[in-house]
């Protein structure tokens, strides 16, 4: 795989069609690119972290297609729903924002591959059974954006009336054991690039 030498946030060119055509159709996952003119680093907050009870620290470290050696360069956005199963909207939003609301983040792996994201416990969809979820897409510096694995969490029970992404799970497993330190849960999710996901070289 090659490997983005410049660490640059324009160094990820945000022409949606690549050469190397990975995943296959993903709705939405242009929104990956409206991270705007910030500048992505390893580590990002989600808007309404400050006032949710239900504080969330999502830890982990993206490895190249081995499942060894760790990836740098790489983007993953994430979205969710508040804290009543809605994707939240303030009334001003633009491109994909206006579906999947204002409570999402970027970050940017470093060489050591480690991305952290500080959010909180979603809530499933009103009067459903789907479980907690946050959706999460990916993008190498090498190839377009594609979509892995929810992040689930193994003590929701609902998890085990739903088997989505559970048979093959894109990028590995996206189902997080939780643990509680300082009243914050912790999850941890490692993603592996290429691992089930289709025409991945």
């Amino acid at each position: 795989m090659a490997i983005c030498l410049c660490c640059s946030c324009q160094s990820q060119t945000k022409d949606f069609e690549q050469k190397i055509n990975v995943g296959g159709p993903c709705e939405g996952c242009k929104a990956l690119f409206e991270y705007g003119d910030q500048t992505l680093k390893s580590i990002d907050t989600l808007p309404d972290f400050a006032v949710n009870d239900s504080k969330l620290k999502i830890v982990g470290r993206v490895y190249q297609k081995d499942g060894r050696t760790p990836a740098k360069d790489v983007i993953i956005y994430i979205y969710q729903t508040d804290n009543k199963g809605i994707y939240p909207k303030k009334g001003d939003e633009q491109g994909w924002a206006k579906r999947h609301g204002y409570i999402r983040g970027w970050v940017k792996t470093g060489a050591d591959g480690k991305y952290t994201f500080y959010t909180f416990r979603p809530a499933s969809y009103p009067n459903t059974r789907i479980p907690q979820h946050i959706h999460a897409t990916i993008k190498e510096p090498d190839k377009n954006a594609y979509y892995i694995a929810d992040y689930r969490f193994d003590d929701d029970p609902y998890l085990s009336t739903e088997n989505n992404n559970i048979a093959n799970p894109r990028g590995g497993s996206g189902i997080m054991t939780p643990r509680t330190e300082n009243g914050i849960q912790i999850v941890e999710r490692d993603i592996i690039l290429g691992k089930n996901i289709p025409n991945y070289e």
